[in-house]
């Protein structure tokens, strides 16, 4: 199920991510998503393309996720 805002989104992605990062979770999910019709693990691989997007822009540090260019 595709996200239409990031107020949609799980809560622990919204509590965890800061703005830009959740925009970036559901960009990539929602893309995933579509990608990945007909797979029977569809909903599994948007939301692990869409971890692996936020991790290319973030960096958790304890138990915030911080900007890489500002690491």
């Amino acid at each position: 199920m595709p996200y239409a805002t990031n107020a949609d989104l799980p809560p622990p992605v919204r509590h965890a991510l800061p703005g830009h990062g959740q925009d970036i979770y559901r960009a990539a999910f929602n893309h995933a998503y579509l990608a990945h019709a007909g797979d029977p693990r569809q909903e599994e691989a948007a939301h692990r393309i869409a971890w692996a997007a936020v991790k290319r822009a973030y960096v958790k540090v304890g138990d915030a996720w911080i900007a890489r260019s500002d690491a």
